[in-house]
């Protein structure tokens, strides 16, 4: 394949997140894509608060790299990602509720269940919080959808 092919494949699937029809097409992520900024999945469990990785302690996991504060997070984490990683892949809870994708701000987060939540902004968060287990109840259906 030329380069300008490549190029021009690589601009479609970058580009491209909805399809004519409106249902939402695979995220294509790049091989260097940093999970949820950088910070330590781990530390919102074990410590009830953020934390920002160390870019010399990391992970690879569902095509992100993780990055963790300490090596202990780091094994925690490898033993067990799914019990960490925050849910819907990292995008926002109230709009993955309201099927759409949408980045993260990782300071704004609620753990439920055992399960990390993140939203995009404190607003997206308030009206997250508002009904809680139907929201999350409307995300995991659309989660299955979207999901790659």
């Amino acid at each position: 394949m030329t380069f300008w092919k490549r190029l021009m494949l690589g601009s479609s699937l970058a580009l491209w997140t909805w399809t004519a029809g409106g249902a939402a097409a695979p995220v294509v992520e790049p091989p260097d894509a940093l999970a949820i900024r950088g910070y330590d999945a781990v530390a919102y469990f074990t410590q009830g608060r953020t934390k920002k990785g160390r870019a010399d302690l990391t992970f690879r996991w569902r095509n992100r790299t993780w990055r963790f504060a300490t090596p202990e997070n780091r094994t925690l984490f490898a033993a067990d990602p799914g019990r960490y990683a925050p849910q819907y892949d990292g995008y926002c809870a109230w709009a993955m509720s309201e099927a759409r994708r949408a980045e993260t701000d990782p300071e704004v987060w609620k753990i439920v269940d055992g399960k990390l939540y993140l939203n995009c902004s404190p607003s997206a968060a308030e009206k997250w919080s508002a009904d809680i287990p139907g929201n999350i109840r409307k995300a995991d259906e659309n989660w299955l959808r979207l999901e790659r």
